[in-house]
């Protein structure tokens, strides 16, 4: 069995459970792309997903340890199972791994050949690795669950995190006016990201600057999101990410709360890759550490303030034009 290296985790835990070792090289399956993996993207908070650990969301499926994190790759696909249908040998991909499989904090991972994209040509493989779960997450929230358009208001909350960043680009690129939610060092790097607006988390009440917002995206939770309620119009949307919106102050606001989960989606992501070829949408990096030192990247996820991702370097060719 051909061998290579990957992060693993053989128990369930945190980050203290991940282990830079030797591992097998996966063969892809019917419909699978083996790509090779040249970076991938950290998530906060996928090492407590259910999914992470077993084959359910839920938790009640079987235990898949020892398991591989990291669910945003780019890299170059090296092989196609049988009748996969996708970007043929040698093509440079990204995409989003769906969670209930290992990842991609290796040198190569099995994916639904489907569910890829070819890379944006301008972008190397490090920047591309911080778009998959974060741009889509944006674009699912704003698109198919809001239906944001030209014109619209929308209060983005965490404008400067790894879904807000993108969030903000996206609203802006909709025709959308945006006003966005973030710490005081923050204010100017989300207004160069096309925010109308910037509001200080800490020190500015949003409700005494926002009224009559057609969408409030709530990155954020607890009782910024319950709060939200008294900005949205009558018939409004709040969509969250973080928990499911309370149904009855819903109600009472006339208006409507979704609560998703991204899901994988190749159309959704060349929708993603058509923006950031027009130059609307910047993939934003916070730092890029290498795979041995996985370890380290979702430690700081958990303790540290951050813009944008951070990416696990996986090869040295970057593959940028």
């Amino acid at each position: 069995m051909t061998a290579m290296r990957a992060v693993r985790a053989h128990e369930r835990g945190g980050p203290e459970q991940l282990v830079y070792e030797s591992a097998p090289r996966p063969e892809p399956g019917p419909g699978e792309a083996l790509v090779s993996v040249h970076a991938a993207s950290v998530t906060r908070g996928e090492l407590a997903w259910d999914a992470t650990w077993t084959d359910s969301f839920d938790g009640t499926g079987a235990d898949r340890t020892p398991t591989i994190p990291s669910h945003e790759v780019s890299g170059v696909v090296a092989a196609l199972g049988p009748g996969a249908s996708g970007p043929p040998a040698g093509t440079a991909v990204y995409g989003l791994i769906p969670f209930t499989r290992d990842g991609a904090a290796a040198e190569y991972v099995t994916v639904p050949a489907d569910l890829l994209a070819v890379k944006p040509s301008g972008l190397d493989h490090v920047r591309a690795a911080a778009v998959p779960l974060a741009a889509l997450t944006a674009w699912q929230a704003l698109v198919t669950h809001a239906a944001v358009t030209a014109g619209r208001h929308v209060l983005i909350h965490g404008g400067a995190g790894g879904v807000g960043s993108f969030a903000v680009q996206i609203a802006v690129a909709l025709g959308a006016r945006v006003t966005a939610t973030a710490s005081a060092a923050d204010r100017e790097f989300v207004r160069r990201l096309g925010a109308e607006q910037v509001l200080d988390h800490t020190a500015d009440r949003f409700e005494d600057h926002v009224e009559g917002a057609d969408v409030v995206l709530d990155l954020v939770g607890g009782a910024t999101q319950a709060r939200s309620w008294s900005v949205l119009r009558p018939g409004g949307t709040l969509v969250s990410i973080v928990q499911p919106p309370d149904p009855d102050a819903a109600a009472s606001h006339s208006a409507r709360g979704v609560f998703f989960v991204v899901e994988p989606d190749r159309t959704g992501l060349e929708s993603v890759t058509g923006l950031i070829d027009d130059g609307r949408l910047v993939p934003v990096v916070d730092r890029v550490v290498p795979l041995a030192e996985a370890r380290a990247a979702y430690e700081a996820l958990e303790r540290e303030h951050r813009r944008g991702k951070i990416v696990l370097r996986v090869s040295e060719d970057d593959g940028g034009d």
